[in-house]
């Protein structure tokens, strides 16, 4: 399987291994830090188990890489999107863009919040590189990294100011991040929905090129006690509280 068909999980056993919290196969992330969880794929009904006991009992999961849920999990959203990998996007460093950091964390999640371009969490932060261009002292745009299967890195968090749109700041920024990228030997990639047809423009115009569609699925886990046992599989630690 390619790295990028299950990149949730190839980053929580990959790179992003040392911050994953496990149970059995299920992994995901602090919940502070992003709402991803993962199953190996095609995932076994044991896996589904331990991604119970991991997360908990009637809790709201995003599950990235999951068309199809077993019965009794409730299907809460979903939608299309689409995933798409930059080999030619000209990366190339900015001065404007600086580095972020833990103090910049209260601009940034302003920042996300103003402008919802999808889940950043208060330590959001520590995946990777995060950039940001400010004008006055004021941050006005932002990009970071995300997801980081072996061999790739996924741009995300890119947001800009309403009152700043239409100025190439974000087109700056991923450039910017891509030469980052670039430099440690990986290749950027990235997502988005399919109705941001805005933000595909972009992308496409940038250098991106779709590598394949894909769904956006969150599911509750079912409140069954049955749930939290995990059958045949053993459990690499106990689910955290």
């Amino acid at each position: 399987m390619h790295p990028l068909d299950n990149a949730a999980y190839a980053s929580l056993t990959g790179p992003h291994a040392h911050v994953a919290e496990r149970y059995g196969r299920a992994v995901r992330y602090p919940v502070d830090m992003c709402p991803f969880v993962a199953l190996p794929q095609p995932p076994e009904e044991s896996d589904w188990a331990d991604l119970a006991a991991l997360v908990g009992t009637g809790r709201v999961v995003p599950l990235p890489g999951i068309t199809t849920v077993p019965p009794k999990w409730e299907v809460v959203t979903t939608f299309s999107g689409v995933q798409m990998v930059g080999p030619d996007i000209e990366a190339v460093p900015d001065p404007e863009a600086i580095p972020l950091g833990a103090d910049d964390v209260p601009e940034m999640l302003d920042l996300v919040a103003r402008t919802e371009p999808g889940p950043f969490r208060p330590r959001g932060i520590e995946l990777g590189t995060f950039l940001g261009i400010r004008d006055g002292g004021r941050l006005v745009a932002m990009a970071g990294e995300r997801l980081h299967p072996p061999g790739w890195t996924e741009i995300s968090a890119v947001c800009t100011d309403p009152g700043y749109r239409g100025r190439g700041l974000a087109g700056r920024l991923i450039r910017a991040l891509a030469a980052v990228i670039r430099e440690r030997g990986d290749m950027p990639f990235l997502h988005a929905t399919t109705s941001n047809t805005n933000a595909i423009r972009l992308y496409e115009k940038l250098g991106f090129t779709l590598r394949r569609t894909t769904v956006f699925l969150a599911a509750r886990v079912p409140a069954e006690p049955g749930l939290l046992e995990s059958p045949g599989v053993g459990t690499g630690g106990s689910a955290p509280t």
